[in-house]
């Protein structure tokens, strides 16, 4: 029995979950060109209607359930103490088109978060603005356009995307009126700098660069790729998707990055995935501050009287604009701002020091049993396997991926990076303890048996879950997204 026909199994006419007091205003006719008399409603008691929702949520997975080995998501537990910060009172009920006069707490904090990043980030200036990782690649984006536009440079047209790249990149580049030109890694899982100087012209706009890449692999030639990108004009853009490997520890803009995103939803605590809620905060460099997105926290210079400071709001001068209503994902800076209050500098290095030791743990863990190309070095955050298993040559990664599931893991990300065949990518997080992830490599592990022994087992699997295998070709082909469609 499936678990949509449950509470329409326990349909009965006449039944009500609802108990509304007597109507005191008078009653008007609804519309009839907006009532569904066809829409299949069940009609059920109030406890029928909880119990059966209550049981959907006790089938989710989710980080504070288990272990979430995402790669390239940085699935981590966040601490529930700054969930409780943005529910207090005076954050959670300002209205964005409050008086700033009225919002100077919440100002202050965006200000203070503002120079934090930037501080952590080694930048000039930071925006607050977009609303997820790929809006503020967007951001990034628009920037490099309005930068060279101003300076009458129109003909820098393309921008350079490794192919260990996060995938969003190129659609940025597309939105923003790019071309996107692929450069391939080289035997390392570095890039190819050799195709790098092939490609670097005058049509070159910039360069996105995401590092670690989604190999796990930190870029050892950031130093001699920034020149090459300067030297040819252009502007090194920073995807900092996976600046959890790295906080604390290094600071991009000293590296030569001149615009970078950071995903406050991963690296900030705010739990991501599920469609959100995301945000994000673009840095630059001093000659690209006056274009970030607004609007920005200003301090005022001249304060209050008594010496207390006062914040406005304030659009840059050369400034890209909006790039959403009002001023970014509030809630989500107010974690971030508690996350890094917390730690400190001491403790978001340390975070960085845990998720790399715990990545490469478990490659290390698994190294016998899968397959890790680049797996002589040392990974960063994550690292990618292969779902080829020696002596099951007709298991698949999704294979694997399944049958992980009956263990009771979330599955780590299939196939992507799209330049390793059969992609199983894993990223632990700094948050995992050791027995966790002993649990997990030993599950892998037992499953590279099981299809070495009995590979049908994992073809059908799962076989504990709520839901068996899907026809995932079928289902993308002939969505249906209501009840009887």
């Amino acid at each position: 029995m499936g678990i949509e026909p449950l509470i329409f199994e326990l349909s009965s006419p006449g039944r009500s979950g609802a108990s509304l007091p007597a109507c005191d205003v008078p009653e008007t006719p609804i519309p009839e060109a907006l009532l569904r008399r066809e829409l299949p409603l069940p009609e059920v008691t109030e406890v029928d209607a909880v119990r059966h929702f209550i049981r959907l949520s006790q089938m989710n997975y989710g980080v504070d359930t288990g272990f979430y080995p995402l790669g390239s998501c940085t699935m981590k537990y966040n601490p529930k103490a700054n969930e409780a910060a943005a529910a207090q009172p005076g954050f959670l009920w300002l209205h964005p088109l409050q008086d700033p006069e009225s919002a100077q707490g919440a100002l202050e904090l965006m200000h203070r978060l503002q120079s934090w990043i930037r501080e952590i980030g080694g930048f000039a200036a930071v925006s607050l603005q977009p609303a997820a990782g790929a809006h503020g690649e967007l951001a990034g984006i628009l920037i490099m356009r309005k930068w060279f536009r101003d300076r009458g440079e129109r003909e820098r047209t393309r921008v350079l995307v490794p192919d260990s790249a996060h995938g969003t990149n190129p659609a940025s580049c597309a939105m923003g009126g790019f071309e996107a030109v692929e450069i391939p890694s080289d035997a390392r899982g570095n890039l190819d700098i050799a195709r790098l100087k092939a490609e670097l012209d005058g049509r070159t706009a910039g360069l996105m660069l995401t590092n670690p890449n989604t190999l796990g692999l930190f870029e050892e030639n950031l130093p001699e790729i920034a020149r090459l990108v300067h030297e040819a004009g252009g502007l090194l853009y920073g995807d900092g998707a996976n600046f959890n490997a790295l906080l604390g520890i290094c600071r991009p803009g000293a590296m030569g990055i001149d615009i970078m995103h950071f995903n406050l939803h991963k690296t900030f605590s705010t739990p991501h995935g599920g469609g959100g809620p995301g945000s994000c905060a673009v840095g630059v460099s001093a000659p690209l501050s006056e274009y970030l997105p607004g609007p920005l926290v200003e301090k005022s210079a001249e304060g209050k009287p008594g010496g207390t400071p006062s914040y406005r709001l304030a659009m840059p001068g050369r400034s890209i604009g909006r790039l959403k209503c009002f001023h970014g994902q509030f809630a989500v800076a107010v974690r971030a701002y508690a996350y890094i209050r917390a730690l400190g500098a001491a403790g978001l290095r340390a975070v960085a020091e845990n998720a790399v030791l715990n990545a490469n743990y478990l490659q290390e863990r698994l190294r016998g049993d899968y397959p890790i190309p680049h797996g002589d070095r040392r990974c960063m955050h994550e690292f990618v396997a292969q779902g080829r298993i020696g002596g099951a040559p007709e298991v698949r990664a999704l294979d694997v991926a399944k049958r992980l599931i009956d263990y009771g893991f979330h599955p780590p990300t299939n196939y992507f990076p799209l330049i390793v065949a059969e992609a199983l990518m894993i990223e632990p997080t700094e948050t995992e303890s050791r027995q966790t992830l002993d649990r997990f490599a030993e599950a892998m592990c037992a499953i590279a048996r099981e299809a070495r022994s009995d590979p049908a087992l994992l073809h059908d699997a799962p076989h504990a879950s709520p839901v068996r295998r899907l026809d995932e070709v079928k289902a993308a082909r002939e969505l249906k997204t209501t009840a009887g469609a």
